[in-house]
């Protein structure tokens, strides 16, 4: 089992609703054009553009990849059809990977979408508020915890 992302070039959605919509055109439209037989369409430039950041920060998958490699498959560009690539990632991987890569997308123009959660990524209230959390920092226990293990207090 993985943990799937879509990155298509086009513009974005203007909500997660319409988002799922367009991916499922978009994932019926690759389906169809691996069973052609005129055989498979290149990556376009915006997708090539998307893979090469993203193993430039994340590196293939290989026989000596340890646990910061997010991909489930490889060459990562495989994956790429045309104007989308549908990429799995470990679940793990997809922890620590599936908002850096996002932010990779969006850095590029292009539309990624989480199948899983039904949204589209970066969460524009995320990527738009760089406000403090209104919540005292008591409230967060998490953070805490982890700058006490790291010794960030």
């Amino acid at each position: 089992m993985s943990y799937d992302l879509a990155v298509w070039n086009g513009p974005r959605p203007a909500s997660a609703a319409e988002a799922g919509v367009e991916y499922e055109r978009r994932m019926e439209a690759l389906y169809a054009s691996l069973s052609d037989s005129a055989g498979r369409t290149p990556p376009s430039a915006p997708i090539r553009a998307f893979v090469d950041a993203v193993v430039a920060r994340f590196p293939e998958l290989d026989m000596d990849s340890g646990p910061e490699c997010p991909w489930a498959s490889a060459p990562l560009i495989d994956e790429a059809v045309g104007d989308i690539i549908y990429f799995p990632m470990t679940y793990s991987g997809a922890e620590f990977a599936r908002d850096p890569v996002a932010e990779v997308a969006a850095s590029l123009g292009l539309v990624c979408y989480d199948p899983q959660a039904e949204q589209l990524l970066p969460e524009v209230a995320a990527s738009q508020s760089e406000q403090p959390s209104p919540e005292p920092r008591e409230t967060q226990p998490t953070a805490g915890w982890w700058r006490r293990i790291l010794g960030r207090d």
